[in-house]
């Protein structure tokens, strides 16, 4: 079973206002993440919710979709993905790790990841676009132990240095994935460019 984990927990800093929760294509970023994530191959997903809470949940709550809540969110992205996979069960084969601030990572996309793991049977699998590593990330099961002691200010990424022999990189068509929304700036730009 392949779950997908996505990540909307954070406190929009730089953004100012709740990001996951402005207009994207006649819906909030969060609902068109979810569409796109519940349209793919993935067997579950869960939605990691912390700052804003009640409004995450309120625009999610007619999507078939488990809600872990972080309460640790103020310390990072790495506390979310820890409660993520506490609450993932056992059964579970992989989780993809979704960013909740990028509402352009289409299905084709996390189908196209979900495929490769399904071929190689490699432990982490991430796209490419012209050499440049994205999100959303597959890691297998099997690192749940190693990613509850991660380097926060490392996060995800220290998992990575430490298993290059476990790593597949998948080419893409889109930069959507190695695009996110920070900044009001980057808002604009992804309005203007949106799913390629």
């Amino acid at each position: 079973m392949i779950w997908a984990m996505v990540l909307a927990a954070g406190e929009s800093r730089r953004m100012g206002e709740p990001k996951l929760l402005l207009p994207f294509k006649g819906k909030t970023i969060i609902e068109a993440i979810a569409e796109s994530v519940i349209r793919s191959e993935v067997d579950k997903v869960l939605v990691v919710v912390g700052s804003e809470r009640e409004k995450v949940e309120a625009k999610i709550k007619n999507f078939p979709v488990e809600i872990a809540y972080n309460r640790d969110f103020r310390s990072g992205m790495l506390s979310s993905i820890q409660c993520g996979f506490k609450a993932i069960p056992e059964n579970a084969q992989a989780v993809l790790v979704i960013l909740g601030d990028q509402p352009s990572v289409s299905s084709e996309v996390i189908n196209k990841i979900i495929a490769a793991y399904k071929k190689t049977g490699k432990g982490i699998v991430l796209p490419m676009y012209k050499n440049e590593r994205g999100h959303p990330v597959l890691i297998d099961i099997k690192y749940r132990q190693e990613i509850e002691k991660l380097n926060p200010n490392l996060g995800l990424r220290e998992l990575v240095y430490n298993r290059p022999e476990d790593i597949l990189e998948v080419k893409v068509r889109t930069s959507g994935v190695l695009r996110d929304i920070d900044t009001t700036e980057d808002y604009r730009k992804e309005l203007e460019k949106g799913k390629e």
